[in-house]
């Protein structure tokens, strides 16, 4: 494959890569190695550095992706046009989340994608565990489920129940749209049922999180100790319908003012939204909004941001360095690997950190093996060991589970 044909590829999927001036030096698809992760990466001293200092009881991937195509009678649910060729951008994507897991459309994915995370996460250290994410339908403003314009859904039961299989490796985030009728209830069932947060991707939900409509359930958060992730800045993995207005971090200010524990994701690290608070209504972007919010006094303890997907090439290199050197952050940034994504391997290019002075050229040789058959511990490894002019990230930001618990 031509790199023309290649660029048009992946930028068509939403990967927002179009223009991409890197070619991919993993390859475009996972080779899905079926062995385990040899023994001489995982004791290899790189890799043994970046345990270092982090307490696995504390560390929970706090963004973990629990897909399938609900072949398992899960309840899991995908949008046709993720796999029909009439629609090739949601096609193309779908495809690659399916590479990413080393599963198969022609086999059972419910169960292959839950046993291949089980495979991956036994490469951690035992007490680290992995965040799965429940996903709501798209609703109206009069709270009316539309499937036609939700990408996916995965139930929360689903989530709940591999969580149960499971509770040595995992623990769940609901998602439930506070504009449904019975949001209130459905928090109380998750809380139930062990959930540990809700997660929203309110460009995609069609979800303003500054309406009034989101009040009760705010509410409801706060009485139950939960935390929201929201999804924060320009959304590229799944078709937002137009909604990409509502992923503006600024509109998580009403749920913090209400006393709510609010994560957001990537650090709201790509893409410019308007500046709603300013007469000027210009656009900026989206890193500049988090840390506006980031820096009122009255959301400390109570604002954080995850850093998945922020090494991804669709973020810009000046936007890693300052979530990597803001030392005031470091705190309040919680990890999370976003997989499948860190299996895509187009959206990763080691090259660019070892020519940015970042990254050693023999730890990216090594990064790039192990990635090959682990693209989460690929993931944490890099995180650790990326050294920008003197910063690396603190040990805190991978002992998420404090962020989880109640206070």
């Amino acid at each position: 494959m031509n790199r023309r044909r290649f660029v048009s590829l992946i930028g068509a999927s939403g990967f927002g890569l179009l223009g991409w001036r890197f070619w991919p030096d993993d390859g475009i698809w996972n080779p899905c190695l079926p062995e385990a992760t040899p023994a001489e990466l995982l004791q290899h001293d790189i890799v043994q550095s970046a345990w270092q200092g982090v307490n696995p009881d504390l560390m929970w991937d706090s963004h973990v992706h629990l897909i399938g195509t609900g072949d398992s009678g899960s309840g899991v649910w995908v949008n046709p046009e993720m796999q029909s060729l009439l629609h090739p951008i949601q096609y193309t994507q779908f495809r690659f989340y399916l590479n990413a897991s080393c599963v198969s459309s022609d086999q059972g994915v419910d169960y292959a994608y839950v046993d291949r995370l089980l495979r991956l996460h036994h490469d951690f250290r035992p007490g680290s565990k992995l965040m799965l994410l429940a996903f709501d339908h798209y609703h109206d403003q009069q709270g009316q489920q539309h499937q036609a314009h939700s990408p996916f859904h995965v139930p929360n039961a689903y989530a709940a129940e591999m969580v149960r299989r499971h509770p040595e490796s995992f623990e769940w985030m609901a998602s439930i749209h506070p504009y449904r009728e019975d949001c209130v209830e459905a928090l109380q069932q998750a809380v139930l049922q062990g959930a540990r947060a809700v997660k929203w991707l309110p460009g995609a939900m069609g979800i303003d999180p500054s309406s009034p409509q989101c009040d009760r359930f705010y509410a409801a958060l706060v009485k139950h100790g939960m935390p929201l992730l929201s999804h924060a800045g320009m959304e590229m993995a799944v078709n937002v319908e137009g909604g990409e207005r509502l992923n503006n971090p600024l509109l998580l200010r009403r749920p913090l003012e209400q006393g709510v524990k609010v994560i957001i994701a990537h650090c709201a690290s790509i893409g410019e939204s308007e500046d709603i608070e300013s007469n000027s209504k210009l656009r900026l972007h989206n890193l500049e909004l988090f840390a506006r919010l980031m820096a009122e006094k009255a959301y400390e303890g109570r604002l954080f941001g995850d850093i998945s997907a922020i090494l991804q090439v669709n973020r810009k290199l000046e936007v890693i360095e300052r979530i990597y050197q803001t030392e005031a952050w470091q705190p309040r940034l919680i990890n999370g690997s976003d997989y499948p994504l860190p299996g895509v391997m187009p959206v990763f290019n080691l090259q660019w950190f070892v020519e940015a002075g970042y990254l050693p050229e023999a730890e990216a040789r090594l990064l790039s093996s192990i990635r090959r058959y682990n693209p989460l511990l690929f993931d944490f490894v890099l995180k650790r060991r990326l050294d920008i002019k003197g910063s690396r990230m603190a040990t805190t930001v991978f002992e998420s589970r404090r962020t989880f618990m109640a206070d």
